[in-house]
């Protein structure tokens, strides 16, 4: 099963610069519309759309925030699936729980290590989840890949901890994931219609 450990030392978050990208993505469901003028002024914002029957097939959506107009959508993951997947209060299991987060910071080139995030990662806020009490922390939406934002080598029979593997790499410890062509070009949109300042994270 593959997962990525959705942690990260103050130091680490600190080093979070941003970073912008432009790579085609034929993969992803929804390419960016083509720029309108109001759309950058307008502002945009991320959505994570749960899909409770399959968790590892929910999506993403860059939104502008004035209109509700779609201007990027692909699929994404949260959590490990089956019943303790869709706790919210389930860390290190659990999707993340419903709610809205300010986008803290992006990069291309984040460092975390093997059982970290690597390469392309935006941050978002810590959330409490429905109990009020336990804190979800250490929040990103990231894929699997090398710092610099490679694949590394396929390690067959076995998860490659800078590789995208497949499907079974939408699953996570809490964070959100796409594959890797997806959140490249989601930087990519990004950079086209403005950086969102916020996640929304709704069922």
């Amino acid at each position: 099963m593959a997962s990525r450990i959705c942690t990260a030392s103050l130091a680490a978050t600190a080093a979070l610069t941003a970073g912008l990208a432009t790579t085609a993505a034929p993969a992803h469901a929804g390419r960016p519309a083509p720029a309108e003028p109001t759309a950058r002024a307008g502002g945009t914002s991320l959505h994570f759309d749960k899909n409770r029957r399959d968790p590892s097939a929910s999506r993403v959506r860059l939104v502008h925030s004035a209109t509700g107009r779609v201007l990027a959508a692909y699929r994404a993951g949260s959590g490990q699936g089956g019943r303790a997947g869709r706790d919210e209060c389930a860390k290190n299991r659990g999707w993340l729980p419903d709610g809205t987060y300010r986008v803290l910071s992006h990069t291309t080139r984040k460092q975390g290590g093997r059982d970290g995030i690597n390469g392309y990662a935006i941050r978002v806020s810590d959330q409490v989840c429905r109990d009020g009490r336990t804190r979800r922390t250490a929040l990103f939406l990231h894929s699997e890949m090398r710092p610099d934002g490679t694949q590394g080598p396929a390690h067959p029979g076995r998860d490659a901890p800078y590789r995208w593997d497949g499907d079974s790499d939408y699953r996570s410890l809490g964070c959100v994931k796409l594959a890797p062509e997806d959140i490249k070009d989601l930087f990519a949109a990004a950079q086209r219609y403005g950086w969102p300042a916020s996640l929304k994270v709704a069922k």
